[in-house]
């Protein structure tokens, strides 16, 4: 049985370009697809932290020297 005709090396060669070029631009949107992801997971981070702050009537100043304190007093205990 014949099997046709093969492809010349060149055909190979422009076939895999393309793949590259195609995968390169999916890679590309997906990476893009991920930045959106985790700059909304961000976005609700700040979003609890804020209600949070608002809930115990704290300023962001107060909140700040309140984990400044916090995590001297940690690393102090690990000294």
């Amino acid at each position: 049985m014949a099997r046709g005709q093969r492809k010349s090396i060149e055909d190979k060669i422009a076939e895999k370009e393309e793949l590259i070029h195609a995968l390169n631009i999916r890679l590309e949107k997906e990476k893009e697809e991920l930045k959106a992801l985790v700059n909304e997971q961000k976005q609700q981070e700040v979003e609890t932290l804020y209600d949070f702050l608002k809930t115990s009537d704290l300023s962001v100043c107060e909140a700040t020297e309140a984990l400044q304190q916090y995590l001297s007093d940690k690393y102090e205990a690990t000294a």
